[in-house]
């Protein structure tokens, strides 16, 4: 995979559209006058690849990467570059169907800054993923190997050495995405940690008073099931009561009505005597006054 073409708007000394054609696949270079912009197309390319040391292309932040700051009328800075992928043996992960891949990258005054891949939007961390892939790592401390520091490269330590190693052999994309899950698996323990501190001084606690709480309501409701059960045997304990005794009063009212019946009966029968007594003695008065 090598560099096809690239377009350049709206960055830095490129106020317009700029498209720069005929990239050999195996070697280039950028010659002209002093001022020309040479160093800016460089800079184009290293925007692209996702630079985050913003001054190795001479910036402090993305907006001073607009056309003169964004004040000359253009208000966001866009770099494009197409990819001959034609040989699949270095095609990218992904995308070996694909004879060309066009990636963009565009920042806007304002702090906005999207990638796109064929056309489509897509996250930082997947371009980033798509170049390390190809063995290309813009923010590896000696891919750009400026004027003067050519000493510096052969003086390199082990541990330098290893790096360039790793990002020319692809394993610094594994390495970085061990080391981005690692954090994963650090920030989860440290959540799973808080969850079960939660846990055992919140949560369990809590439970334990709710099952505590639970049981003696679940007592309370056999208790007043019970109370309403008895009040029911008593209650109609109480109305059979009440039945007994009014049967028993219906009786003896019976009773005492025939009793009182008995002695109507007697006193009319009383009467009865004492009125034809009363006419015997008329009649025995008589005869004796009517007698010699």
């Amino acid at each position: 995979m090598y560099v096809k073409s690239m377009v350049v708007d709206g960055f830095k000394s490129y106020g317009q559209r700029t498209e720069i054609n005929d990239f050999d696949p195996l070697f280039n270079a950028i010659t002209g006058l002093n001022g020309s912009g040479k160093s800016n197309i460089l800079d184009a390319i290293c925007f692209l690849l996702g630079i985050t040391n913003l001054s190795q292309v001479r910036a402090t932040n993305l907006q001073e990467l607009v056309y003169k700051n964004g004040q000359a009328g253009v208000t966001k800075a866009t770099v494009t570059i197409t990819f001959d992928n034609t040989d699949k043996k270095q095609s990218p992960i992904g995308y070996e169907h694909y004879a060309e891949v066009t990636i963009t990258r565009q920042v806007v005054i304002g702090g906005r800054n999207k990638y796109m891949i064929n056309g489509t939007t897509v996250q930082n961390s997947r371009v980033q993923d798509f170049f390390r892939s190809v063995q290309l790592n813009v923010n590896n401390p000696h891919f750009l190997i400026m004027q003067g520091r050519i000493t510096k490269v052969l003086n390199m330590k082990p541990p330098e050495i290893l790096a360039m190693i790793e990002e020319a052999a692809g394993t610094r994309m594994y390495e970085s995405k061990k080391q981005q899950a690692q954090k994963t698996i650090e920030k989860k323990d440290a959540k799973l940690k808080e969850i079960n501190d939660i846990l055992q001084e919140e949560i369990t606690p809590t439970l334990s008073k709710l099952k505590e709480e639970r049981t003696m309501y679940l007592e309370f409701q056999k208790v007043q099931r019970e109370l309403e059960h008895l009040t029911k045997l008593y209650i109609a304990y109480k109305f059979l009561s009440a039945q007994e005794t009014n049967e028993k009063a219906r009786e003896e009212h019976e009773g005492v009505k025939k009793q009182i019946n008995d002695m109507q009966q007697s006193i009319s029968n009383g009467a009865r005597e004492r009125k034809e007594l009363d006419n015997q003695i008329i009649q025995l008065q008589q005869i004796r006054d009517t007698a010699p």
